[in-house]
């Protein structure tokens, strides 16, 4: 345990001293190793050690936080007093602190801080070579790895008290090709909350191999066409779109502020039958899991649209509380220096029963979007605008030549609405979502799945 247990309830009650009506605190101490390999040399080996501590005083509406950079028992007290002081007036009592015990566990079988640097550099140079001797047309490969430990321990008035150590292991492939004046960019992650034996399940040269291959095909791209379009969505990487153009208006923040086109909806339909959301941040060992969110909240599997109903919203306590609802272990953080608010953990669009064979030969035009890029969505409205960065031309239901150029423009719940095949080749994938200024890592994935009318914008003359 980061912190000692009367220490604890001694800050809390001090936080509540002058008033709030709930009381926080949140340490956590950190540590990072990341390695960067350029032009097959390695750039950069770092390691950062942090460790703090917030706490946070509630009254209604209102909150007061308070972060330091330090965990002696001085510092804490002060910004316990300071957080309390800023939401003085009124008050409430303080429940005895009861240990919480975590519904998901995610084992980790090799320490990273047990590997040799040594080791890790050739993670590095497996992936580069690889990427290198993909073809001749590979220019540039740029590979990353990273692993984070940290400890973390949260505990509140109401006597909640949870702590766990979280690993989280990363490699990260980017490599850009070029033949005659034409230059493409290729990239491909692998990444989980384990140790490193994600790299017995995932081949460190594959990583690099994949980047370069995608950079490769889209050497051969033609300008995309424009116009409406039935869109053929590759498992796994389009999730993201989803994740951008839907999960973040299902975050009970957005919906509180009403600023979410889900906002009043509960119990319509908001979707294709053939569509089922989930949010699950228990998934042993996957990149968005933990035992507890942030709040000390057990993770759990929520699900957010079934069979195109809207059922439910993601809450941190805050949320919760004002809605009158439970929370549902989705309040996060990117550190202790930063506030929980409701966030995504692993979301997905489950299997269907369609084959990706099928999807493809019933679709007579259409747009095959593999693997998406970056993108801009409006949660008030769900409108949304996603960069392709490896697409391909469906005719007479077979996949034609890459396009390059690629923008899929649309709505969040139009595109639900037109999903009308949805195959079972699930898959995941992994990345860092953004939001007010905070970063966390989350999973997205879905099957190969279809929507009959989506707005494609394109290069072609």
């Amino acid at each position: 345990m980061l912190l000692d247990e009367r220490l604890v309830e001694s800050l809390l009650a001090e936080a509540l001293k002058v008033g709030g009506e709930f009381a926080e605190i949140y340490a956590e101490r950190r540590r990072t190793d990341s390695l960067s390999l350029e032009d097959s040399r390695l750039e950069r080996c770092s390691i950062g050690l942090d460790a703090g501590a917030s706490v946070r005083v509630t009254k209604g509406r209102s909150i007061s936080f308070v972060s330091t950079d330090r965990l002696d028992e001085a510092s804490l007290r002060e910004a316990a007093r300071l957080a309390g002081e800023g939401v003085a007036g009124g008050g409430a009592g303080l429940k005895r602190l009861e240990l919480a015990s975590a519904l998901s566990e995610h084992p980790i079988r090799i320490a990273p801080d047990s590997v040799e640097t040594s080791a890790k550099a050739a993670l590095l140079h497996y992936a580069d070579r690889a990427a290198r001797e993909a073809g001749a047309e590979v220019t540039q490969a740029s590979v990353g790895y990273s692993d984070t430990v940290s400890e973390i321990m949260v505990a509140n008035s109401e006597g909640c008290l949870a702590a766990e150590e979280r690993t989280r292991v990363r490699l990260i492939a980017r490599v850009v090709a070029a033949r005659e004046g034409v230059m493409q960019t290729g990239y491909e992650s692998v990444g989980a909350h384990t140790g490193m034996e994600l790299f017995e399940a995932s081949d460190p040269a594959s990583v690099g191999r994949t980047a370069a291959g995608k950079a490769i095909v889209m050497l051969d791209s033609r300008p995309s066409p424009s116009g409406k379009m039935t869109v053929v969505m590759h498992h796994g990487f389009g999730g993201v779109l989803f994740h951008e153009a839907s999960g973040h208006g299902l975050e009970a923040d957005a919906v509180e502020k009403n600023t979410s086109v889900f906002a009043g909806r509960i119990g319509e339909q908001v979707a294709s039958e053939l569509v089922t959301l989930v949010d699950d941040g228990s998934i042993a060992n996957a990149w968005g899991s933990n035992a507890f969110d942030d709040e000390g909240v057990p993770t759990r599997r929520n699900v957010l649209i079934e069979k195109g109903i809207l059922r439910g919203f993601m809450y941190d306590r805050l949320r919760a509380r004002n809605a009158g609802a439970e929370p549902t272990g989705n309040g996060r953080r990117q550190s202790f220096r930063h506030p929980p608010i409701p966030r995504m953990t692993n979301t997905f669009i489950l299997a269907g029963d369609s084959t990706p064979e099928e999807i493809i030969a019933s679709t007579e035009r259409g747009f095959y979007a593999k693997t998406l890029a970056g993108g801009q969505v409006e949660p008030a409205t769900g409108d949304f605008v996603f960069g392709v960065s490896e697409g391909y031309l469906i005719e007479d239901g077979e996949v034609k030549y890459p396009l390059r150029g690629a923008t899929l423009i649309g709505n969040g719940l139009v595109a639900l609405k037109n999903v009308d095949m949805v195959a079972g080749d699930f898959e995941f994938n992994i990345g860092v979502c953004g939001k007010d200024g905070q970063g966390v890592p989350v999973g997205s994935g879905q099957p190969t799945l279809r929507m009959v009318e989506m707005t494609v914008g394109g290069t072609e003359v």
